[in-house]
């Protein structure tokens, strides 16, 4: 019997690349726009689903225009390549006939060690001792943040840490790289506001400030159970401009790392509330 996966990582397959995909229950963020992380985690699944033998490697994500959880949202899929080794796919998210995101998903064979080196896991209190909050994080998931706001990355850019776990194990690879994608993009324009608390907060988003994800790429290293706790590492390396730049690595509990992230974002000043229902 097939395992049984979140209603929102199960894509149906319409042919000629064609898949529709469902909207969660609740919308993560409460503002009637698709959280980007949800877009890259079915994407996930729909290039698995045309590349059976192969794990995703990398998805590179470029977000055009926002869509709405009102109506339902359709993905295509182009075969770029398909080789022994590699493949790679182009999926596009349409809402309404209106072209939402784009990503280019690589996909490999696992094949066995020829060098190895990987960066080492922050020195950080463990899930048991984690009482901060996080948000953003797949549906079911656990998210416990280490509570410290004036933490510094190593390049001394604000930081922050928190540990995941779904409800429980999935043996789908491409489910636990769903999971984990979709947990990903939601801080990191939080993060960078936090060094200019006096004028600006998370809180003003979509209100008096302008702010969204414009690109997102992840990165897969190793296989991992999201059943287990994992440990998010974000830095906001950048803001100026009016635009925000951060990465992050996520690790084992036992320091082994999992995957990487980039990210670009927007935060700009505007004149006038953004969004009625948020301003009252």
């Amino acid at each position: 019997m097939a395992e049984k996966l979140p209603d929102v990582l199960e894509v149906n397959a319409l042919g000629d690349g064609n898949y529709a995909v469902i909207h969660p229950s609740e919308d993560p963020e409460a503002r009637n726009v698709v959280f980007s992380g949800q877009i890259m985690a079915q994407k996930i699944m729909a290039a698995t689903h045309a590349s059976g033998d192969k794990e995703v490697k990398s998805i590179h994500s470029i977000f055009a225009r926002a869509g709405n959880y009102d109506s339902e949202m359709a993905l295509s899929l182009e075969t770029l390549h398909s080789g022994r080794a590699w493949a790679s796919h182009s999926v596009t998210a349409t809402q309404g006939g209106k072209l939402m995101a784009r990503s280019l998903v690589l996909m490999n064979s696992v094949e066995p060690d020829l060098i190895r080196n990987e960066p080492t896991m922050p020195d950080l209190p463990g899930p048991d001792k984690a009482t901060g909050a996080a948000s953003n994080v797949f549906p079911g998931c656990e998210c416990r943040g280490i509570d410290d706001p004036k933490a510094v990355g190593p390049d001394g850019t604000p930081a922050m840490y928190y540990w995941m776990r779904y409800e429980r194990s999935i043996e789908s690879v491409a489910a636990n790289q769903a999971i984990l994608a979709w947990s990903q993009p939601g801080m990191i324009i939080g993060l960078a506001l936090r060094p200019h608390s006096e004028r600006f907060s998370i809180r003003d988003a979509h209100r008096s400030i302008s702010t969204g994800v414009i690109s997102h790429t992840v990165h897969f290293h190793e296989r991992f159970d999201v059943g287990d706790w994992l440990l998010i590492a974000q830095y906001a390396n950048y803001a100026g401009r009016g635009r925000v730049y951060g990465t992050g690595a996520v690790f084992t509990a036992d320091g082994k790392v999992v995957s990487s992230f980039g990210q670009d974002s927007m935060a700009r000043g505007v004149e006038g509330p953004l969004d009625p229902k948020r301003s009252m």
